[in-house]
């Protein structure tokens, strides 16, 4: 069955309709998401391409994800969060990754402890200038910009042990935040990953795949849920994978169990 979905959707999937910079702000809130291409990430971020894309290899050899409940074995993932207040971004120490059951039925209400982002990736000024250019984003289309804005970064590495890879196992969903951010890192020998996103309170939604390496979808998650097909290897007998950067942003707080303390603006 997912090999026929997988080849219906190479026929069918359409690319990206691709906004400008100048109008992502505007697409953020006419229709709670918004797609840049890798150039226009640069521009975003005022940041070099080449430096995006020297982050790639900090995808190589992450640890697995221990914490899938579907049993399988194909994502592998690092965790960092940071806090971007004052026009200055600081890393915190780390902590766990926790969301509530109605924002994730298959993993949430738990404390998931993920192994931290390498110093390298966290210090590099191009991850920075990635997460400084969320945080004033979601400040300005948000009208918050006075709140310290808390920042997830996920690593994440989907391949196809098993024969296919789920980059988003829990099905369409929000993440409880007030922006998400997905970056499509590397696309490696695999078919699917088509990207879906609906709106959380009407009928209207889109389909397309992310392709181009450092190409942006980014949603108010208020307003939007989302999900990705599954992924398989392109050439029969070979590994595959999907490398993304998820980033969600929260005005205010981290995303913590019920006794995590508030961080006050």
């Amino acid at each position: 069955m997912w090999v026929l979905f997988l080849r219906d959707f190479e026929m069918n999937s359409p690319p990206p309709h691709y906004t400008s910079v100048a109008d992502l702000e505007g697409a953020l809130r006419q229709k709670g998401h918004g797609v840049l291409s890798a150039e226009g990430v640069a521009q975003w971020a005022a940041c070099p391409l080449d430096s995006l894309q020297a982050l790639a290899p900090d995808w190589q050899h992450m640890p697995p994800d221990h914490y899938l409940k579907d049993g399988g074995h194909y994502r592998r993932r690092r965790h960092g969060s940071f806090v971007f207040q004052n026009n200055a971004l600081a890393q915190v120490p780390q902590r766990a990754h926790w969301q509530p059951l109605d924002y994730n039925a298959l993993h949430g209400g738990m404390e998931r402890w993920f192994e931290p982002l390498l110093a390298t990736t966290a210090t590099s000024p191009a991850f920075s200038q990635l997460l400084t250019a969320l945080a004033r984003t979601a400040g300005r289309v948000s009208g918050q910009a006075h709140l310290p804005w808390c920042i997830e970064a996920h690593q994440f590495r989907i391949d196809t042990t098993g024969g296919i890879g789920r980059p988003t196992p829990e099905g369409a969903h929000r993440d409880g935040v007030d922006f998400v951010a997905v970056f499509m890192v590397n696309r490696t020998n695999i078919k699917g990953g088509e990207t879906r996103v609906f709106e959380a309170n009407g009928s209207q939604g889109e389909r397309f795949t992310l392709i181009e390496p450092w190409s942006l979808l980014l949603l108010d998650d208020a307003r939007v849920i989302h999900e990705s097909t599954p992924i398989q290897p392109w050439r029969e007998g070979e590994g595959g994978h999907r490398d993304t950067l998820v980033l969600t942003c929260r005005a205010g707080e981290f995303q913590d169990a019920p006794r995590s303390s508030r961080l006050k603006p």
